[in-house]
């Protein structure tokens, strides 16, 4: 039996005819966990595929990584579809990746868990590092896709509340392998430009895997270290991503974030006016309270005043003159009573009275009473006080009765 020989490159292109024609491999679904996961500047991703026992080299072109909604990374359990096919340069067989999605929610919720967990040790969604949101800002950096229902949804609201504020859109892929990448040259740019007051990360609605280019450590870091406030309005409100955690305020929705970047300009008109409203009743209230306080000080005054005290004390004084005069006078009244008694009595014992009725007060020289006649004896002259006066009579010859 003659068997002809062939060359290398013969054999491993019939080997890739024979596989090429099978529908099996050219329709196959493969599922294992990622590995050597390189995505290339060129746009195409290389990685291998493996299970327990086996393992098998993949590509997938860029035309199709850029319809990606996750980004692949190593350790990853997905299912690619695609065809298998032989590298006929060196002779191995690899499959050639048309769609990649996880095998079960679990695997990203675990990754997006034990990132979380990473970046939340490190500080990076700390609120102490949150920067103020402006109240209000005059630019709008928007950091979304031009052509998505987000930014349609931001520029309505915000020219609604506020058609002065000026907006600036940067626009990005929101899914896929390079979005992530994307949205952080897009918040670079304004921080670069510092051309605006506030950055807004946005996003309409999807799945988990839709989402999982706002799920990246680099774009965290790149919201951490921006130098101007971000606001992330990614999916729906039930929807959270990494990027909502390093923000410095998450909104719900795209919708949200703009109502909470600009304020509602009737609302704010509002808010003066009834400011001011409450200002001028303020300002009545004081008013009133302060005259009312002068007037009661006035009175206060008037009460208290110094003039008042002195005229006071003038009556005071009228009051205390009059009832010294009463006093004093009652104090004469009383003493010349006392002394007319005092006079009447002694008028009434008075010797001299007896006088006028014939009698005689005989004195010695020394005015000494002479009350017996013994005193007569020894001396010559006596002093004898009549009614009418008194006189010195000389003793000449004395007889006794």
């Amino acid at each position: 039996m003659f068997i002809k020989v062939i060359t290398v490159t013969a054999l491993n292109g019939y080997i890739k005819k024979v596989i090429d024609s099978d529908f099996i491999l050219n329709n196959a679904n493969v599922k294992g966990e990622l590995s050597n996961v390189k995505l290339h500047s060129s746009g195409h991703i290389y990685f291998s595929l493996k299970d327990e026992f086996g393992k098998v080299n993949c590509v997938m072109f860029k035309s199709q990584a850029q319809k990606l909604v996750i980004i692949p990374r190593d350790g990853m359990n997905v299912i690619i579809r695609g065809r298998v096919s032989v590298y006929e340069k060196g002779g191995a067989y690899q499959v050639y990746c048309d769609s990649m999605e996880t095998d079960g929610e679990g695997q990203l919720f675990l990754a997006f868990q034990n990132l979380k967990e990473k970046l939340q040790k490190l500080g990076l969604f700390d609120e102490e590092h949150k920067k103020i949101i402006p109240s209000f800002p005059r630019r709008i950096g928007i950091v979304t896709s031009q052509t998505g229902a987000a930014v349609k949804d931001i520029i309505n609201v915000a020219t609604r509340r506020n058609a002065n504020v000026n907006m600036l859109i940067y626009p990005t892929l929101v899914q896929g392998v390079s979005a992530s990448s994307e949205i952080e040259q897009g918040i670079k740019y304004f921080n670069d430009l510092k051309n605006v007051d506030l950055i807004i990360v946005a996003r309409g609605g999807g799945s988990v895997e839709e989402l999982w280019a706002f799920n990246e450590e680099k774009l965290a870091y790149a919201i951490y270290n921006s130098k101007i406030p971000i606001i992330t309005g990614i999916g729906h409100e039930t929807d959270f991503t990494i990027a909502d955690f390093a923000s410095d305020h998450r909104a719900s929705t795209p919708s949200s974030a703009a109502e909470i970047a600009v304020r509602n300009l009737k609302d704010l008109n509002n808010e003066i006016k009834s400011l001011r409203e409450l200002l001028l009743r303020s300002v009545e209230f004081k008013f009133t309270k302060e005259y009312n306080k002068i007037n009661l000080l006035s009175k206060t005054l008037k009460v208290n005043n110094p003039l008042n005290f002195i005229v006071n004390q003038y009556t005071h004084i009228d009051n205390l003159r009059e009832n010294l005069n009463y006093k004093f006078n009652a104090k004469i009244l009383m003493e010349k009573q006392k002394l007319s008694k005092l006079n009447a009595l002694m008028n009434a014992h008075n010797p001299l009275n007896v006088l006028n009725r014939g009698y005689a007060v005989l004195q010695t020289h020394e005015n000494e009473l002479i009350s017996e006649i013994s005193v007569l004896r020894n001396i010559k002259n006596v002093r004898i006080t009549l009614k009418d006066g008194t006189a010195i009579f000389n003793i000449s010859n004395l007889e006794e009765l």
